[in-house]
């Protein structure tokens, strides 16, 4: 009886120990478990279909114990699941609808993440002789005039958003043209149709990058200053949406615009492609990037 009570003691003891043990791991890591374990991160097809997000999200997710349900549509849907309370945290890529977005009170604590390029693409017999024009809006009047395929993502996406302001800024109209089609589709996708019907698209350089080997379309035009293309993550305003998961929302962005992860952004795809398919931007200026 006196084994049997003494072995039980032991066991109390161990258990204890385990337990202390375990709480004092949670100390010394400088976390405990966040309450609203998910996030809902609402982003462009860009980041899911070059990778970047399947090296980002492990890291964050280790390092904090959330867990992230991603949801990759243009950049116009994703904001428009921030005005609906849809979404806790976004990256995305259009600038004029996101200032848009934080000014009417949807979106706050709205940063600086990367930047990359859009490039003009399309079949390497040119059609429209556009290899190398110096201006994007020239090489669209370009594709207009000689009636060229063009595949728009026509998602109301970021880069839908810059497509339109290059044929504002060429002062055509597609719309409604036989040469011109909108495909309702993300970058990915819209780039091996642009393939499959030996189109031109513009698209953004990192999407290209990843998915180049497969295509058999080329870069015809680059370096325009009015082809930057720049991402930048926003909070839910959670004052307009109280459901919102604003701390795990703050730690997402927090983790996007640190150091650590800017230095893995710096680097992403180096070593697959010969070139980063990103170029780390937090803390700069807008006004600053492409110089």
């Amino acid at each position: 009886m006196k084994v049997f009570r003494n072995s039980k003691v032991v066991l109390i003891l161990m258990l204890a120990v385990l337990l202390l043990a375990l709480g004092t791991s949670n100390v010394f890591a400088g976390k405990s478990a966040p309450k609203q374990k998910n996030i809902i991160l609402a982003t462009t097809t860009s980041t899911q279909d070059t990778g970047l997000l399947d090296v980002l999200i492990p890291i964050f997710e280790k390092k904090t114990g959330y867990f992230v349900k991603t949801i990759a549509v243009g950049s116009g849907q994703a904001m428009k699941m921030g005005e609906k309370g849809e979404a806790d945290v976004m990256l995305v890529h259009s600038p004029d609808a996101e200032k848009k977005f934080v000014e009417e009170g949807y979106g706050v604590n709205r940063r600086l993440v990367m930047h990359n390029d859009f490039i003009i693409v399309g079949p390497g017999n040119d059609p429209a002789k556009i290899k190398g024009v110096k201006s994007s809006a020239e090489a669209m009047k370009m594709i207009a005039q000689s009636e060229s395929l063009f595949l728009s993502r026509g998602d109301n996406s970021g880069t839908h958003a810059k497509e339109k302001a290059l044929w504002k800024k060429a002062e055509i109209t597609p719309a409604g043209q036989k040469w011109y089609q909108e495909t309702g589709l993300g970058m990915g996708q819209t780039l091996n149709v642009a393939a499959e019907k030996k189109g031109y698209t513009l698209a953004d350089r990192g999407t290209y990058l990843a998915l180049k080997k497969n295509l058999g379309l080329d870069i015809l035009v680059e370096g325009d200053a009015a082809l930057l293309n720049i991402y930048h993550v926003i909070e839910v305003n959670s004052a307009k949406w109280p459901k919102a998961n604003a701390p795990g929302a703050k730690a997402f962005a927090e983790f996007v615009v640190s150091k650590k992860t800017q230095a893995i952004i710096k680097t992403f795809g180096v070593d697959k492609y010969g070139s980063p398919l990103f170029f780390p931007d937090a803390g700069k200026k807008v006004e600053d990037l492409g110089k």
